[in-house]
């Protein structure tokens, strides 16, 4: 898969959740996870995060909007319940994208919303816990770039035939009909 991926979240206030997003971040091969204005101490988050995510992937804090840097060409997306947010099914994820969702109790700020290239939604009918929705964007992400065979037509999984292996079948199987001598 080309491109990469960050996401983030703005006044998170809660430890468990923004330990929620690193590990699930870490678990779909994000790049880097990051927070803006943070409301919680950064130390409480190792032990929630059972996947130790900051060892291996990078774990950015920026103070404020302003002070917010992203990698060059990458797409800043916000996660939001707006009446001009894309709905999530209908979004075309950009190669290189960092998404941002907003705090617990809250949205994303006037100053966030400016920043961002894009704004998204998941279609609900309320709003849901913020580590439930950033990983059902990373979960979307991951189903719409392209790495799975389209979706069966019926129910159940797609029909293909399972790949036959390159060098055929290991010495140590009988053929049918080998006799053994």
């Amino acid at each position: 898969m080309r491109g990469y991926f960050g996401i983030g979240v703005e006044g998170i206030s809660k430890a468990s959740n923004l330990g929620a997003i690193t590990r699930t971040a870490h678990a779909f091969g994000a790049s880097f996870t990051f927070t803006v204005s943070e409301a919680i101490h950064i130390r409480e988050v190792d032990s929630v995060d059972t996947s130790s995510s900051s060892k291996s992937v990078p774990f950015y804090r920026f103070p404020s909007v302003e002070e917010m840097l992203l990698p060059k060409d990458c797409s800043l997306i916000g996660i939001e319940i707006t009446s001009a947010a894309i709905e999530l099914p209908s979004f075309h994820h950009p190669h290189c994208a960092a998404y941002v969702l907003g705090p617990e109790r809250g949205i994303l700020s006037n100053q966030m919303l400016d920043r961002c290239d894009y704004v998204v939604k998941v279609p609900m009918k309320f709003s849901i816990n913020v580590g439930l929705a950033g990983a059902l964007v990373m979960y979307d992400r991951l189903l719409s770039m392209g790495r799975f065979a389209p979706r069966a037509q019926r129910p159940g999984g797609p029909v293909e035939p399972k790949p036959v292996p390159v060098f055929g079948q290991p010495a140590w199987i009988k053929k049918r009909g080998s006799k053994n001598r």
